[in-house]
């Protein structure tokens, strides 16, 4: 690559929520080339209408892949979705791992989890930390985003809270440092085209850590409805969900992130987002504030 000639950037998954948000950030501050792989290149019509090359890569197969990431110099290795099936995922990331280095791929940014080691009792930890080994067996650079949990996923279960004056999980005394889905993307895109070129685990937080208590808190102030938090063991809370029409998997799954944070596997605090990015996180506090309306109104709706 002549000193001259920015490099050519890559993006996969650039279909789903996390990669759209990183392609807007990267057509608004990135002069180089910018590649979008996805299975569905139709999905991207509109950023191939503002100059994005969009490439067709399915995680399955491997010559897709191969082909996507020729001529790539960074790429960004967006965790998959396809827990449905044990393994699947990491086979997946395993599979673009693989054809990054044969396309000679230089840096790798991947979308990890915080914490995710053997005694993390995340069900997706595994598939994190495989990825995580996979890249570390290569001989290219990479960059390793830990990312913590989204506030965004909060607002599933807050109106319910907001309605029911409850706020049930079985988090406990445990403590997370939300991060919301467009920090994590300000800071992809600030990692995929920036100019280092070893290797780096980071973690993306938010600014503060917050326990169940404190959010039930938050929401008596945002909402003015009185909510308190009320523990429940981790299995009770599984059968819960269950009971609420979830498969036992998806449930126990679910759960897994409760024990995680009630372990303290979430609670760090870094100040990685700014120090890429220039800009603070956006705080759970604000998070909410923007939010409020949707939290009454979905509060609301449930009620009818």
């Amino acid at each position: 690559m002549s000193s001259n000639r920015k490099p050519t950037l890559l993006v996969t998954g650039a279909s789903g929520h996390l990669g759209r948000q990183v392609l807007e950030l990267l057509l608004g501050n990135y002069e180089g080339k910018i590649i979008a792989a996805t299975r569905t290149p139709e999905k991207l019509a509109e950023f191939k209408q503002r100059g994005v090359i969009v490439r067709h890569a399915d995680f399955e197969d491997q010559d897709s892949l191969r082909l996507a990431f020729e001529g790539v110099d960074r790429l960004l290795l967006i965790s998959t979705d396809a827990v449905d099936v044990p393994g699947r995922r990491l086979n997946q990331h395993r599979n673009a791992v693989k054809a990054a280095e044969q396309s000679r791929v230089k840096h790798v940014v991947y979308t990890s989890l915080m914490n995710p080691g053997p005694d993390s009792p995340a069900s997706v930890a595994p598939d994190h930390r495989g990825t995580e080994e996979a890249l570390a067996a290569t001989r290219m650079g990479w960059t390793v985003l830990r990312e913590n949990i989204y506030t965004d996923v909060l607002l599933f279960s807050f109106p319910q809270a907001v309605q029911q004056g409850k706020l049930f999980n079985a988090i406990g005394d445990g403590k997370a440092a939300y991060i919301t889905r467009e920090d994590c993307a300000r800071a992809a895109a600030a990692a995929l085209s920036s100019s280092f070129e070893g290797r780096q685990i980071l973690d993306i937080t938010g600014p503060h850590a917050v326990s169940q208590y404190e959010l039930a808190d938050i929401l008596s102030q945002m909402t003015g409805q009185e909510v308190s938090y009320m523990p429940l063991a981790l299995e009770a809370h599984i059968q819960n969900m269950v009971a609420a029409g979830l498969p036992r998997q998806v449930a126990a799954d679910l759960a897994s992130f409760d024990a995680a944070i009630a372990q303290g596997k979430f609670s760090a605090v870094s100040s990685t987002v700014k120090d890429l990015t220039g800009r603070d996180p956006v705080s759970l506090v604000d998070f909410l504030a923007t939010h409020r309306d949707a939290l009454r109104q979905r509060a609301a709706v449930s009620e009818l």
